[in-house]
């Protein structure tokens, strides 16, 4: 590990998730190591969750942040389903987007209360980074 600033987390509670039908994982698996040898607590979720079935998790292990990845171009539709129920569930817990997002598309998902985008080949320095900021805010 590099001996910046961002490869120490406080100890934060991720909750990382696929939302939707997409069912490629290997990068939300590495995003998870990458959290946890930062000293995040993570909790997997793995594959097909509903936006019911994240906020439930993030409300039961009282989580700092939520993670998607998303690689099936439903990011538009989905991510932002899931800052509403996060909403609606009166919680304060940011959604952090990970995965194949156009850039033209980051734009709009921030404006719709996204607290971070990650595209691929993110550092390890990156995911920490975002997901410190997100998680402190």
């Amino acid at each position: 590990m590099a001996d910046s600033d961002t490869t120490e987390l406080p100890p934060l509670r991720i909750v990382l998730a696929k939302l939707g039908l997409d069912g490629h994982d290997r990068g939300l698996k590495v995003v998870a190591r990458m959290l946890r040898d930062a000293g995040a607590e993570v909790i997997y979720l793995g594959l097909r969750q509903t936006t019911a079935t994240i906020v439930a998790a993030a409300e039961q292990e009282d989580a700092d942040a939520i993670g998607l990845s998303m690689h099936n171009a439903g990011h538009l539709t989905l991510a932002p389903k899931m800052v509403v129920a996060v909403e609606e569930a009166g919680l304060d817990v940011p959604v952090i987007v990970g995965g194949i997002i156009p850039d033209d598309d980051v734009t709009v998902l921030l404006e719709a209360g996204v607290a971070a985008v990650l595209g691929p080949g993110a550092s390890a320095d990156d995911v920490v980074a975002a997901v410190r900021a997100a998680a402190v805010d």
